[in-house]
């Protein structure tokens, strides 16, 4: 009986530990590296990934476009098709290690990528504007808080989680 006590005291320690570790800011000294202009895409090459529970929207990443920063930024290209054929075409970036997301360029049919100068990184938890994010770092961008070994990883790992590609 005591044994079992000490167990669970030594296993709430260990889940409050690994909760307040999760609560712990990153370094203050990060920084992230120089953003390259957005990377050419092709929407036939988007391989489908989840959306936002509720969402009637479809999302595909183009997995030519993902990459992985040595500071571990996940950035890629991602598409979001309505039923009437209307697409939004984002290059953003993931934190696995903070929980955020952030808009670096949007792109435009006729005009191309515009580029968002001072965009910043925001919480991908409670954020509408980045539930598509967080689906897609719970689909196998992220790890818990780390990055999913690589980029070719990440893709391996989304493929085998929505199998049949962006029909």
């Amino acid at each position: 009986m005591q044994a079992r006590s000490h167990a669970m005291c030594l296993t709430l320690l260990l889940c409050s530990g690994l909760a307040t570790a999760q609560l712990l800011p990153d370094s203050p000294d990060w920084r992230e590296s120089e953003v390259p202009p957005p990377p050419a895409f092709d929407v036939k090459r988007l391989i489908r990934v989840p959306g936002p529970d509720g969402s009637s929207l479809k999302y595909g990443i183009d997995p030519a476009t993902l990459s992985v920063t040595p500071e571990g930024v996940v950035r890629y290209v991602i598409v979001a098709s309505s039923a009437d054929g209307g697409q939004n075409v984002m290059y953003e970036g993931i934190r696995c290690s903070a929980g955020q997301h952030r808009v670096y360029a949007r792109h435009n049919a006729t005009g191309g990528w515009s580029v968002l100068s001072g965009s910043e990184w925001q919480p991908m938890y409670g954020s509408a504007a980045s539930r598509h994010a967080l689906a897609l770092s719970l689909a196998g961008v992220c790890k818990d808080r780390a990055v999913n070994r690589s980029a070719s990883n990440i893709v391996r790992t989304l493929k085998s989680e929505q199998p049949g590609g962006f029909d």
